[in-house]
Order: C-alpha cells, then sequence, then structure tokens
C-alpha cells in the first residue's frame, strides 16, 4: 500500500512516516559505540587471555557503530528533504527542525564541559578553544587550528553538521537523479581523499568531513534510488546486492596481497558500503512477515535515547577514571583487571542510559513538541496559501 508524503507524492511500502526498524538499527549503533567505548579503548588487549580477550575482541569493531550512524542519517536525512523539496519555507522548515532537535542537547553538553573542566576529559581540562570551535562545529578540524581534539565523540556531530548545511542546497536545486549522481560523486571522492591522504603519509583517515562523507553520501544515494525505479522489494534487494559485492571486491585485494591495500584507506568503503546495506536490509526485513525482529522493544529504546547516549557517555567515563586516578590511586585499574573494567562499564554504562533518558524525556522533548508544532503551523499555512 502506497502512502501520500507530506509533499504530495506517492512512496512505495518500503518508505513509510515511521519506520521503526531504523530505530532499532540506530540502537544497534550507540550499544556498538558503547561497548567499544567501555572495554576496547584505552587499554592493551594483549593483558587479557581467554574470555575476557575474546570479548574485547568481539567488541572492538563497535567503533563501526559511526559509520552505521551516518549510513542511517544520510538516507533518513535525503529522505525528508527529497520529499519536502517542492514545499513553501523548504530552507526554513529543515534548519529550523534540525536545530531543535540537535542543538539544545549538544549546546548543554558543551556547558557541561565547561563547567567540569579537568573531570570532563582525560588527562587534561577542556581548553575554551576547543569548546569555541566545537559551538561552531568544527570539533572535527581543530588540530588546523592547533587544537588538539579534546573529546572524540564530537567530531562525527561536525561532520553531520557539514552535511546539513550543504546538502538541502543541492537537493533543492538538482532534479533526483542529479542527488543521487552529487552523492556518487561525493562518494569516489572521499574515498580518492583517503587514498592520498595514506599516500602522503597520514595513517589516521577518520574525522576531516571530506575524508568519511562517503558514509553520508551512500545513505543518501540509497534514498535516492528507492524514489525512483528500483523503489521496491526486487529493487532494493538488487541494491543490496551490488553494496554487498563492491565491499567484498574493495578487499579482496588485501587477502591477494596479504596486507591492507593503501593502508587499508579502502576498508572504510567497503564498511560504508555495508552499513547502507544493512539500513536496506532492515527495510526489508521491517516490511516482511518477519517485522518484529527489527523492532525489539529494547533497540527501539536505545534508538530513541541514541543522541543523548552519544553525547553523555564517554564523559561520564572520563569523570569516572579521573576521579578514581585522584581519590582512589591505589585501586586496580580497568585497563588489566577484566572485572574492574565489568564494574566501571555496569556503573557508567547506568549513569549514561539513565542520563540520557532524563535528557529525552525532560530536556529534548519539549524542543521536539516545539518543533512539530511549527511544522504544523507551517503545514497550515501552506494549505490555506494553496487554497486561496
Amino acid at each position: 500500500m502506497p502512502f501520500i508524503s507530506e509533499a504530495g507524492t506517492f512512496e512505495n511500502a518500503l518508505l513509510r512516516p515511521k519506520m521503526p526498524e531504523l530505530d532499532s538499527v540506530r540502537g544497534v549503533a550507540i550499544l556498538t559505540v558503547l561497548f567499544y567505548h567501555g572495554f576496547a579503548t584505552r587499554q592493551n588487549i594483549e593483558a587479557f587471555s581467554g574470555f575476557p580477550k575474546f570479548f574485547i575482541r568481539f567488541v572492538s569493531p563497535g567503533w563501526a557503530g559511526v559509520n552505521l550512524f551516518f549510513a542511517l542519517s544520510g538516507f533518513l536525512i535525503t529522505g525528508i528533504l527529497l520529499d519536502s523539496r517542492h514545499c513553501q519555507q523548504f530552507y526554513y522548515r529543515f534548519y529550523q527542525r534540525r536545530a531543535l532537535r540537535i542543538l539544545p542537547a549538544y549546546y548543554g553538553l558543551l556547558l557541561l564541559l565547561a563547567l567540569f573542566g579537568h573531570f570532563g576529559i582525560q588527562d587534561e581540562s577542556v581548553s575554551w578553544r576547543f569548546l569555541a570551535l566545537s559551538a561552531a562545529y568544527l570539533a572535527n578540524v581543530t588540530v588546523l587550528f592547533g587544537v588538539p581534539i579534546q573529546f572524540g565523540v564530537l567530531w562525527s556531530l561536525a561532520v553531520e553538521e557539514h552535511f546539513y548545511l550543504i546538502w538541502p542546497l543541492i537537493v533543492r536545486n538538482v532534479k533526483r537523479r542529479g542527488v543521487g549522481i552529487f552523492a556518487v560523486i561525493i562518494a569516489f571522492t572521499a574515498t580518492v581523499a583517503r587514498l592520498i591522504t595514506w599516500g602522503l603519509g597520514y595513517e589516521y583517515l577518520a574525522h576531516y568531513t571530506w575524508l568519511v562523507a562517503d558514509g553520508l553520501a551512500l545513505g543518501s544515494l540509497l534514498a535516492v534510488l528507492l524514489r525512483g525505479p528500483l523503489g521496491t522489494r526486487r529493487g532494493l534487494k538488487s541494491i543490496l546486492l551490488v553494496a554487498v559485492l563492491l565491499s567484498a571486491l574493495l578487499i579482496m585485494p588485501d587477502f591477494l596481497l596479504r596486507r591492507p591495500l593503501a593502508g587499508g584507506s579502502l576498508h572504510i568503503t567497503a564498511l560504508n558500503l555495508l552499513c547502507t546495506a544493512a539500513v536496506g536490509g532492515a527495510l526489508l526485513l521491517g516490511t516482511s512477515a518477519r517485522s518484529s525482529l527489527t523492532q525489539q522493544r529494547m533497540l527501539i529504546f536505545f534508538g530513541e535515547i541514541s543522541y543523548g547516549l552519544y553525547l553523555l557517555h564517554m564523559l561520564i567515563f572520563n569523570i569516572f577514571d579521573n576521579l578514581q586516578r585522584e581519590f582512589f590511586p591505589h585501586l586496580p585499574s580497568f585497563k588489566s583487571h577484566f572485572s574492574v573494567m565489568v564494574l566501571r562499564f555496569s556503573i557508567c554504562g547506568s549513569f549514561a542510559i539513565g542520563a540520557a533518558f532524563l535528557s529525552r524525556r525532560y530536556f529534548e522533548e519539549p524542543f521536539l513538541r516545539l518543533r512539530d508544532r511549527r511544522s504544523s503551523t507551517l503545514r497550515r499555512h501552506a494549505r490555506e496559501a494553496t487554497a486561496a
């Protein structure tokens, strides 16, 4: 059954006003990041053996949750823009909705970082220069200004904000097929940029927008394709097959050469293709007879609080570590004791989840209700103008 979007166009059943399976995808993404930061960073894995070593290795790829966020964000935002690009007040509507969703919690976090000072990050105080650059959504390029990235989770939010600033201009002024072409060009350019960066001797290929934009671009491409002739279950299956095959081709040289080609810079492209396929696969499963598999309450819950949890979890981990080091220096470190690591994760994870839930319920929700009221007012005015 098709439905009529806000823009007045018919969409395939794969695309609905509410897609709970994507909340589950968001929940998976935040949980992988949470476990990664809780168990797989700041410790030497070789200090462990047996199950602890296996578990740490198992959660170590959790950093890829950020790539899954990028693919999902590109898909959802591009869909919103495509479905509303003929509406009046296109830019105002989009940016005011994004601002009310993102800015309150984001600037609230920056305020917490400023207030907690030394306890907010690892080993040093948060500098006012880092906070100022982060306030302008430049947290991923602070090193270009001679300022280290002092709170790591902010870099990905800066990348997304750059996407929000630029992408609506393209979607508004280019036909749907042209938007897809732009997405392909961005994905290809980001991959080439990583290859060039590696060739110049830089090994770390994250943070800069122009090195990681392919995740957002591939998610955007999926949104474009599903609003065209491929927007059927059969068409989506073809898209997923192509994405998986391309990712396999990108990592195949590693097995032939027995070493990462170009320092593994192509791995990120392959990963982003798989993350985009994961979003598409969730849509397929979520609209099938087994849709209940993608609508788990726990995952949906974590998907709903994912933004606040992403913002807060590292702050809470850092505060715990700094308090332990300052007031309980003789206690065993989580870096070499798995039981302490589990205790640390249980305490910090519980605080982070509780804080994210409270933030969503009592801090973010009022802004979301204001956003929805303003959107309803804009739609009513548009209908009145059309009728007149």
